[in-house]
């Protein structure tokens, strides 16, 4: 076989070739279908071959595909910019369109700071943010990420943001009863903030729903009014980043939503275009903006392109076709669908310890023992094993870390597009059994082993 050229995730790794997609189905060169559970990387929200996108595409790059921002604003930016205002129902009114959620992120951390240094409080210049978080690979976007894997290589070039425990109800990481323990891990962004001197602080950054780091993370009813009041009066803009949760994912329009908290910036991405051309944003209220319009009126950041008029025609599009199609409310559905049936297979498996998310955003963590949640050691790679059974039985899931260190734990994310149909929710919920069925085997083998060794 002839050597590639191609840097892939794992050098040397064997994957299929894809050949094409439709709907909630992948098939590679050899033709081989892949029930699409996880979305790509949750991004593919309407699905594959949606043809009305791919003819909105067609228009946009018979017009124009690329403009320089500095130079041309276009239609396409400006309907989008006005529709995303109109979906997110509030004060979120400006629209900073960059290429991916790394970027959204950091371009969010720099409008922090900015909009405190044009109020003249150039102090302001740290971000605090959760552990078991992820915000992006940028090295902005990392220092704001409590993903100690994803941070390990680079931690000495990173700042240490993170420091605030995250709402793990299934582990405590204060070893506290979640029924009584008064959300004392959103207390910890008070005493973080008193460490570091509100003076210091521009923004305190969280998802929603924490998706890679800790696998569909739902935090208790309260804790974000919680944290949204802890900033106000301590003179802190809250980040919502929306990238993996945003535009229908968790059955709301914003995950934010579902604690009525409106954020004083947002960041989407991923779902913003369903995957079918690379854009993300970055979208704040008026009272962040304000003090930048009547001050420099330039905001240091954006990208070569940034806001090109083929990527936001395709983001309206998708968006457009979110809504005409009702698929924020399917979500919530098919979400409850697919968790009563994960449920069912929670009672048949030992290994399943915990299911979690809300709407199609959801999580399975796995442990050794159920009634003391022991998680398997690193060097087991469960989710890594899980993810490749699945690609096996024709199933596409996505990985996540879980743990109190975020690095023993092990979790899948199941996050299939929002069109996924009540009949393709039962296939998918019929390809993990088989999945799980295969990994239970697996497990049955290495006890034989190990007792034939001993």
């Amino acid at each position: 076989m002839e050597q590639s050229s191609l840097i892939k995730p794992v050098l040397g790794g064997a994957y299929p070739t894809i050949s094409h997609g439709q709907g909630v189905f992948l098939y590679d060169k050899d033709g081989k279908e892949y029930l699409d559970a996880s979305s790509g990387a949750v991004t593919a929200n309407i699905g594959h071959g949606v043809q009305e996108i791919i003819e909105a595409m067609i228009k946009q790059a018979k017009q124009v595909s690329f403009v320089y921002r500095s130079q041309f604003t276009s239609d396409a930016a400006e309907k989008l910019a006005g529709k995303i205002a109109e979906l997110t129902k509030g004060e979120l009114t400006y629209s900073f369109f960059v290429n991916s959620g790394s970027e959204a992120t950091e371009t969010a951390l720099k409008i922090a700071i900015q909009h405190w240094q044009e109020k003249g409080k150039p102090k302001k210049q740290k971000i605090i943010s959760r552990w078991m978080s992820y915000h992006g690979i940028t090295m902005g976007a990392l220092s704001m990420s409590g993903h100690p894997i994803r941070r390990e290589r680079f931690t000495p070039m990173l700042e240490s943001y993170p420091s605030v425990s995250p709402p793990y109800c299934y582990r405590c990481p204060l070893q506290l009863d979640p029924h009584t323990c008064g959300m004392s891990c959103a207390s910890e962004l008070e005493a973080s903030i008193r460490r570091i001197g509100s003076e210091n602080i521009a923004a305190f950054i969280a998802e929603p729903v924490i998706g890679a780091a800790g696998g569909a993370i739902v935090p208790p009813d309260g804790y974000f009014r919680k944290l949204k009041k802890i900033c106000e009066e301590n003179d802190i803009l809250f980040i919502a980043d929306e990238v993996m949760t945003g535009f229908g994912r968790t059955g709301k329009m914003l995950a934010s939503e579902y604690w009525n908290v409106e954020p004083d910036i947002v960041t989407f991405g991923k779902g913003m275009s369903g995957g079918y051309t690379p854009i993300a944003a970055a979208v704040m209220t008026k009272n962040v903006m304000e003090p930048i319009m009547k001050g420099s009126k330039l905001i240091i950041g954006g990208h070569t392109l940034s806001a090109n008029p083929l990527s936001c025609a395709v983001s309206l599009a998708v968006l457009e076709y979110v809504e005409r199609n009702e698929l924020v409310e399917k979500s919530a559905d098919r979400g409850n669908y697919l968790i009563r049936g994960l449920k069912k297979l929670a009672g048949k498996y030992s290994f399943i310890g915990d299911i979690r998310g809300r709407g199609l955003l959801i999580g399975i963590e796995f442990v050794q023992d159920k009634a003391t949640k022991a998680p398997y050691p690193k060097e087991a790679d469960v989710t890594n094993e899980i993810i490749e059974l699945g690609m096996r039985n024709g199933i596409l899931l996505y990985p996540a870390a879980a743990g109190l260190d975020g690095v023993t734990g092990s979790a899948i994310i199941i996050s299939p597009p929002l069109t996924i149909s009540e009949e393709e929710c039962a296939e998918l919920l019929m390809r993990v059994d088989i999945t799980f069925r295969k990994f239970n085997e697996s497990i049955g083998k290495r006890q034989l082993q190990q007792g034939s060794e001993s």
